[in-house]
């Protein structure tokens, strides 16, 4: 039983800005229709003890606190810099 119409499949591929030939329309419904059928197997298992999460790992925040610290000072940052002209780094124009 096909679970998802070669009419769908165009759309999907339209609104991706994907220009598909009738060829690849049924070769990727058939493995649509496969990605559908193993997503609908997990239908059939017990749930009911599981508790609702929107994560499967614990998340917790691993950002640092947003603090100022002392940074290098402009001689030690232009010391690199391959043209420098008023203590700033001169790149060559991009814009005309």
């Amino acid at each position: 039983m096909e679970r998802i119409s070669k009419e769908q499949i165009r759309h999907v591929a339209e609104l991706a800005r994907l220009d598909l030939k009738e060829e690849e329309v049924s070769h990727f419904g058939g493995q649509l229709d496969e990605v559908i059928k193993s997503v609908q197997q997990l239908n059939e298992l017990d749930t009911g003890n599981v508790e609702p999460t929107s994560h499967v790992l614990d998340v917790r925040n691993v950002l640092r606190e947003d603090e100022a610290k002392p940074s290098l000072s402009r001689d030690d940052a232009l010391k690199n810099a391959p043209d420098q002209q008023e203590g700033q780094v001169k790149v060559p124009s991009v814009l005309e």
